[in-house]
């Protein structure tokens, strides 16, 4: 038979301290754990949020009366007639096409287009570039070479 030992008994064992987990977010606006809490009188904290859930963008709103006060003109100023047929004949001239014009001002064939058909705004900074491009004056008095 094994031989005991006759000395005293100690206890290496440490406590052991177990916690309750904390409820997730998630579970706390779970209906069910909202009714729980209430039923218990535990305080229970809501918060409206505006416009919560709703698939809005964020763009002002205008109201309909702030338009009808408003004196500035609704349309923008397209570009004028003289400056559209200055930058055609001056890209026709240097034989170009829209596409090459566009490549050299660093801009898509698509704003020359829309330069020449008059559907453009006027962008200093584009009318710059054609005027250095074409040899032309396309800003204040129009058409000097």
């Amino acid at each position: 038979m094994p031989s005991r030992s006759t000395g005293t008994i100690t206890q290496d064992w440490e406590p052991v301290v177990l916690h309750k987990n904390r409820p997730k977010a998630q579970d706390l606006r779970n209906q069910k754990a909202v009714n729980q809490a209430l039923r218990s009188g535990a305080e229970v904290q809501t918060i409206k949020k505006h416009d919560a859930g709703a698939n809005k963008k964020n763009a002002p709103v205008v109201y309909a009366r702030k338009l009808d006060e408003e004196t500035e003109p609704a349309a923008l100023e397209k570009v004028r007639p003289e400056v559209r047929m200055v930058i055609q004949k001056a890209r026709l001239e240097k034989k170009m096409s829209q596409a090459d014009l566009a490549k050299q001002i660093n801009e898509r064939p698509q704003v020359v287009q829309e330069y020449e058909n008059g559907k453009a705004v006027p962008n200093q900074a584009v009318l710059a570039k054609m005027e250095r491009v074409l040899g032309v004056k396309l800003r204040g008095k129009i058409g000097g070479k």
